[in-house]
Order: C-alpha cells, then structure tokens, then sequence
C-alpha cells in the first residue's frame, strides 16, 4: 500500500493533478475497483462480518478435490439466465447454445449447427441429442424454445427485442424468427443458459438446474455457494468433487488466500503487491472500460417525461476532440488505478471490431488548443469562451464510487489548461437518470458483443434507457451499423463495426465525432494457487470476479 501512495505521489509531482484527486486515488486503490456499469451491475459485496463467520470449507481444500474462490459478490437476482445471469461470465449450471473460445472466437456448445436464411430473419439450429439435466431428464428442443420465448416474455435484461419466436421442429431443432435482419442475436446465444421447461418455477433462481458442467449444492446468501460437478455433464468433467464460492468483502477474501483456505481471490490494487505464500498474482487484460458520455445536441429539447437534452458546449465536435487528444490515459492508469489498467481508446479495445485507426495521439495540449482556436473558440484570462458563451459544462458520476470521482476530477485538471472548466458533481443513479442527456457523465461498460456499438452509437437508440443517453446522431455512422446487423455473418458483420468508427471520413471514434472521451480499461487482478492451472484467459467483459470462471470445468491441480 505505501509503495502504491508513493508512485501516486510521484504522478502527481509530474503531472498537474489537483491534491484532492490524488487523495481520492489513494482511497481508489484502497477501496478497489469492483464498481459497474450503473444500476444494473451483476455483483454487490456481502459483508465481511457476515464472510467471517461463515463455515469454514473442508480442511482438504487443497488435496486436489476441492476448490475454493473468493470472488467477493453474489448475484442480486441469483441464477436465473431470464434474469441475466451469465451475462457477464459463465452460467456454470446451464448449457448455451454457443460459447466463445479463449480468443472470442465463436464454437457450438449445445448448438452442432446454426445457419440463417436468406432473408436473415430465421435462424435454424441443431443441437446435441445426448444432454441431459443434472437430474437425468433429457434437455431437447422444446426447453431451448422456451428459455428463449420466456426470456421474451419477461422483457428483462436480455437482449430479445429482435426475436419473434422461438419453436421446437423436432427435439433437435429449433426454429427462430426475428422481426428483423440482426446479426448481434448470435450473442443471445452465447449468453443465455437453456432452462429446464419441466422444472422453471419460481424459485428457480435461488435452486437453479440446467445441463452445464456443473450442478447446484446450497447457496447461504451473503455468504457462500457450493457446486459439484455435473454428474450429466457432456463436455469435459471438472477434477474437483466439491467447489465452493466465497462471497467476501475485501478483508476476508485476502485472509482466505493468506490463509490458504481459498485458491483463488479476487484482488484489489491496494494489496496486489502483496502475494500470499503458495499463490501469484494473475493480472487479466479487460475491456471493463471507464468514459465520458457527451451530450451532443444543443441545448433546447426535452424527452416526453420532461428530461432535458442537449448542451451547447459538449455540442461543438471541436469541444469533445480537443479533451480527447487533451487527456493522458496513461497518467489515468498510473495515477488513478495504480498501474493495474491500460489506456482506452475506445469501447472495443483490442476485440475483433475495434478500429484502431480510429484513434489519436493523447496528452497533447497544444493541439487541442489549436482545434479550439481553429473552431472559433477564444482564451482570455485562463478561460474559454465562444460568442459568449463560456466552456463550462457539468460532469456526473455514482457519488459512491471512487473510481470514477478520481477519474472525474483527473480529467477536469488535465483539460483545465485549456480554458474549459468542468463542474463535477456526485449523484445518485436516479439524479444520473434524470440529467444525463443534458450533462456528461462518466459511464463504465465493456462487453463481448459488439451490440454495445450499436447501442450506443445508433441514433435509433438515443435516449432508450442509458443507450445514447447523449443522443448521438450520424446518419453514415448509424448506416454503418445497420450494415453490420444486416451482414450474412459475424465474420463479415466486422468490417461494417470498424467503419462507424472511422471511415476515413466520418466516424463516432476520436478521428470523427468524438462522440466519448473513453479513458482507461481496467485490469481485473487475482491470486491463484500455483498449483492451480486455470488455462488461458479471454479479455474480460465488465465485472469483477465471475468472468473468470468461463472454463473452470477445465481447471486441474497440478500437484501431488
């Protein structure tokens, strides 16, 4: 911890942050970075007094059978995949019909084929016909139509506003018909876990059961989940007889790891530097990623419910672009993060359908004052103005989360010398909601499927829920975006992503609109036992925690 507030201090000597978002870096490091998207993240802490007093596992945990996580949070809506879970990371008791390999590359899981008619409104799919249900019932057809036509019904999180039905042809093959070409349903299919149609009641999310590697033991809210293997299961078998999920705070977790109780952790940078014996240090590249939202229409409008839009100063492209090419990522990511991060470009780093031509050289202020001059904007006295109108504007973030306050007041030191002062302000998700199309705010997200581009970039997604809450409009980049839904594949979706980024004309990328200044992509940090082989990672999608598990079936001890 004291080497850590001694780099943050150095950064500081080197670079013009303000004392009070030094300090608030510190308390970022000591508080860790296991913060979401918004109201809707996945995992919330269970209290450490409530960790401590929990069973503690089999003293055997590390004789090769046993296995146990600290993954500090538990699920708020359990195990239900109607519910979303598994969106994230793997759904560990249900099968999916596709999954994604350690380099995103899509592969049948329950699916043998999938193909999409010509009129890519139909996607026609064969399963495997030796799944079972950790209960011994045979999983067909019929339970995959259902999950899919219940997940509809429910108008939850999923993503399933594109589907029309879904129906069994014959208990192999099921049938599904969009209202519309959308190639992102692919991921509908990679994160939605089949449900059991004989045995879906209403406690299924606390007793979940599916056809995945692994079966449900018992789960103490706040406190534990304990799995076995699926005894059914059709792909590889996990070694270990019993595993058991820790839903710690911090403090608790770390003591399981020194302890040896726990073989994997989930880590926070304040005690990163310190490995317990007998483990080390994993350190997962994600595109769990941190930016501001700019609104982009002048100010004027109102949504029906009465919600302001627009802002005069986000609205001039040369406002958004210069504090693009203004901010130092990698100041961000050593000041703020403590190291345990990388620089983000944008909302698709290092992915498939990330367009690195995209971007621009940063920390460049100098250039940015150019742009500003050359767009009509005037220095006087250390602030900015254009035909009166001064550059200032609000920026917002969750007031409970560290992270993005440090960020918050970084950035605003960082762009300071440019004349342009921003107003940072603290507030709840509901104050957040009411004002977001109005003010900047600071947004995480990070996902898998490039249907986050399309939401929040699309004009057809402005103002839909926390999609485009800038309401971002470009009628090339959203024709861009149309194309890639419409492609006859993922494969050939890719170029379409790329190019509403940039063209090489337009683009809502740095190059282009500047429609974002995204900042920093987290680092997600574990311990793991050495005699543990977890196998290779994937980038991780936003979260903390359970993303590791996604071939944790795969996992071996490697000692006798």
């Amino acid at each position: 911890m004291l080497r850590a507030l001694l780099n943050l201090f150095g950064d500081f000597m080197q670079h013009p942050f303000s004392r009070h978002a030094l300090a608030l870096a510190a308390t970022t490091l000591a508080a860790g970075l296991l913060v979401g998207c918004g109201k809707q993240d996945a995992a919330t802490p269970a209290a450490s007094a409530a960790a401590s007093a929990q069973p503690s596992p089999s003293a055997q945990a590390t004789d090769g059978k046993r296995l146990v996580l600290a993954l500090m949070g538990e699920p708020e809506q359990g195990f239900d995949p109607i519910k979303g879970w598994g969106r994230y990371g793997n759904p560990l008791f249900q099968s999916t019909l596709l999954k994604r390999t350690d380099k995103l590359e899509m592969e049948g899981d329950l699916a043998t084929e999938w193909t999409l008619s010509a009129d890519k409104k139909t996607w026609t799919v064969t399963i495997r016909d030796d799944v079972k249900f950790s209960d011994g019932t045979p999983l067909t057809a019929e339970d995959v139509a259902f999950t899919f036509e219940t997940g509809k019904k429910a108008a939850g999180v999923l993503d399933l506003n594109s589907m029309e039905s879904a129906k069994a042809l014959n208990p192999t093959t099921v049938e599904i018909k969009l209202t519309k070409p959308h190639i992102t349903f692919l991921n509908s299919m990679v994160t939605i876990g089949i449900v059991p149609k004989h045995a879906y009641q209403a406690d299924y999310s606390e007793k979940p059961m599916g056809s995945g590697p692994f079966q449900f033991v018992t789960w103490d809210k706040g406190q534990q989940l304990v799995i076995e293997p699926n005894p059914h299961y059709y792909g590889n078998k996990s070694p270990f007889e019993r595993i058991t999920l820790l839903y710690t705070g911090e403090d608790a977790s770390i003591a399981a790891a020194r302890s040896g109780q726990a073989q994997i952790a989930v880590v926070t940078p304040s005690v990163a530097g310190t490995i317990p014996a007998g483990m080390e240090r994993l350190v997962v590249q994600s595109v769990d990623n941190r930016g501001i939202l700019f609104p982009i229409q002048p100010a004027g409008r109102k949504t029906a419910d009465g919600k302001p839009i627009g802002n005069d100063v986000t609205a001039d492209p040369a406002i958004r672009q210069a504090i693009n090419i203004a901010i130092d990522r990698k100041k961000l990511t050593e000041g703020v993060l403590g190291g345990y991060g990388t620089p983000a470009w944008g909302v698709a780093d290092g992915l498939p359908w990330d367009n690195p031509e995209q971007r621009l050289p940063d920390s460049d202020i100098e250039g940015a004052k150019a742009i500003l001059k050359q767009a009509g904007w005037v220095e006087k006295d250390g602030k900015l103005s254009k035909n009166g109108k001064p550059a200032r504007f609000s920026m917002l973030y969750p007031a409970n989360e560290n992270v993005r306050q440090s960020l918050a007041l970084a950035v605003a030191d960082m762009i300071k010398p440019l004349g342009i002062q921003v107003d940072i302000a603290g507030k709840s998700w509901n104050e957040i909601d009411r004002e977001m199309h109005s003010s900047a705010v600071l947004f995480g997200w990070g996902s898998h499927d490039p249907l986050e581009i399309y939401n929040l970039y699309s004009a057809k997604m402005a103002g839909i829920e926390y999609y485009n809450a800038g309401y971002y409009s470009n009628p090339t980049v959203t024709q861009h975006l149309d194309k890639a839904q419409q492609a006859n594949s993922f494969e050939e979706s890719l170029p379409h992503w790329k190019n509403a980024m940039w063209d090489g004309k337009t683009g809502f990328g740095m190059k282009g609109d500047s429609a974002w200044a995204w900042m920093v992509n987290l680092q997600h940090i574990y311990f793991v036992n050495k005699c543990l082989d977890i196998g290779p990672r994937q980038i991780e999608p936003h979260g903390h925690g359970y993303p590791i598990t996604w071939n944790m079936q795969d996992w071996k001890w490697t000692c006798k």
